[in-house]
């Protein structure tokens, strides 16, 4: 195993447009004669945004953007887990599709999106782009603060703009079955909507201490068909090893990334998918920030500031990469900013070695910024951060100084996270919490200075099925965890010793 790398319903499809001051993503309707979405062309509705935008005429991005296309320098190859020889696309093969492994690698600019595909994203894009005026008041800055809100999904975040390719791509492929891991659930619960709009079958491993902590996005899951087991589990050869190490183990997304994959490459009918950290999936979410660059040029405003939170990835990728590129060009020159959390820093104090992407090493091996694939984050409630890796790209990115990184510990977050949701109405999932805090971190700045940069912010989903994390917050029980130093360098020395 260690060898190899790594219901169909009524389609559907939702006619969206901006006019004027409203955002307008219209209802949607079923065509029982075919099993490709259609364009319900005579069903139209409004829904008012809760926000002023002059985005009148924005459109729904026709390709991704590939950020590797514009780079000085390419970044460095996956490496095969066994042989350490740069991976080949035969070695991807038992775990993803075709088409996604030529994603993975390709330099091209930009990549077509297959017209189902922008069918199923009418439902909810173009995501509304927010003037967090209220923010703005509450903090006395004279920043202006925007937020691209990736909540209005029907999973409640990011990850639906990559969970329907890529259970498009292998239902294409005839795939009946596809894995994965997931931390919150947030991607879990993507990925199950999306089979259940394709007609595959999902089995989703969730890393235990957020399958305890929120249940909801466990029913959610299941409500969409999917089949949840906690990680690490008894079902798989990774997961039982580790429950006789650590019978209490709170699970990792390594661990959880392990089980999946192992079942994937033992059964010729599965694919496995990943929700963050590959190029294929960042490239993804490049569509939100093509559609933040023309929201911002209706609106009249340049960002001077950029952030968003991380944890393997593919959020910040989204907003940011398309920025990078304008930027490269001379166009436009933000400070673009990662968060993470303190507890799992690993942009900030991992260290950029090839490491595997998993904890039972049948991964390939990726250059990345790492606190090793044994590092098991505490229990932290952003469990969509807890990933002991950053992604290849990303890594990349970072070493060639196109932007910076931070961490926060999660009170921090919690305390921003309470007052963007009274002033601004939303509740965030503790993740973008993250990129809130240091949003009010950088608005507060400005008030000292008089400066008033345009500070643009990632707030990747909503936190509906999260507020036991507030629960704690607000009745003084929630505490911050850091790292334990011991505990990285312990996890560091398994890292693979190559010559890079």
């Amino acid at each position: 195993m260690a060898q190899s790398l790594f219901m169909i319903t009524p389609r559907v499809r939702l006619h969206s447009s901006l006019q004027g001051d409203e955002l307008r993503p219209g209802f949607f309707s079923s065509n029982d004669r075919s099993c490709i979405l259609k364009l319900s062309s005579n069903c139209r509705a409004t829904a008012q945004a809760a926000h002023k935008s002059d985005s009148k005429g924005i459109e729904i991005p026709r390709q991704w953007y590939n950020l590797i296309a514009d780079l000085p320098v390419k970044p460095p190859p996956p490496l095969h887990p066994t042989t350490f020889e740069p991976a080949k696309p035969e070695d991807l093969s038992p775990l993803f599709p075709d088409e996604l492994i030529k994603q993975e690698a390709t330099n091209d600019r930009f990549i077509d999106i297959p017209e189902e595909v922008i069918d199923v994203y009418r439902l909810w894009r173009p995501t509304p782009l927010i003037r967090a005026k209220r923010l703005e008041k509450l903090l006395d800055t004279p920043a202006r603060i925007y937020y691209k809100y990736e909540g209005v999904s029907p999973a409640g975040s990011h990850k639906p703009n990559t969970a329907v390719p890529q259970v498009w791509y292998n239902a294409q492929q005839g795939v009946k079955n596809v894995v994965t891991e997931t931390g919150a659930g947030q991607w879990g619960s993507s990925l199950a909507f999306a089979c259940s709009l394709f007609g595959l079958n999902c089995e989703v491993w969730q890393v235990r201490a957020s399958y305890d902590q929120k249940p909801y996005r466990k029913l959610m899951m299941q409500t969409w068909g999917a089949k949840v087991h906690p990680s690490p589990s008894s079902i798989t050869e990774a997961g039982r090893r580790i429950l006789e190490k650590d019978p209490s183990t709170p699970g990792s997304l390594g661990i959880a990334i392990s089980e999946a994959v192992e079942v994937a490459a033992a059964n010729a009918d599965t694919k496995y998918c990943l929700g963050s950290v590959l190029n294929h999936v960042l490239l993804h979410q490049t569509v939100i920030g093509e559609e933040c660059i023309k929201q911002m040029e209706a609106m009249g405003d340049t960002p001077d500031v950029i952030i968003g939170c991380t944890g393997g990835g593919s959020n910040f990728a989204g907003i940011a990469f398309p920025f990078i590129r304008e930027k490269l060009n001379g166009k436009i020159n933000p400070v673009i900013r990662a968060v993470e959390p303190a507890a799992c820093p690993s942009l900030t104090k991992g260290v950029y070695a090839y490491d595997y992407g998993d904890t039972a090493r049948l991964t390939p091996l990726m250059k990345m910024h790492t606190l090793g694939h044994d590092f098991v984050p505490d229990p932290i409630h952003a469990g969509g951060l807890r990933y002991h890796g950053m992604a290849p790209l990303i890594s990349h990115v970072y070493e060639l100084g196109y932007m910076e990184a931070i961490s926060i510990p999660q009170t921090e977050c919690f305390e921003g996270a309470i007052q963007f949701a009274r002033s601004e109405g939303l509740i965030p999932a503790p993740e973008p919490t993250h990129a809130i805090a240091a949003t009010i971190r950088e608005a507060l700045r400005c008030r000292e200075t008089g400066e008033s940069k345009v500070i643009l912010m990632a707030m990747c989903g909503h936190g509906h099925f999260d507020l036991p994390a507030y629960e704690n917050y607000l009745q003084g029980g929630l505490v911050d965890l850091s790292f334990s130093e011991e505990k990285i360098q312990a996890s560091l020395a398994n890292i693979p010793r190559l010559v890079s």
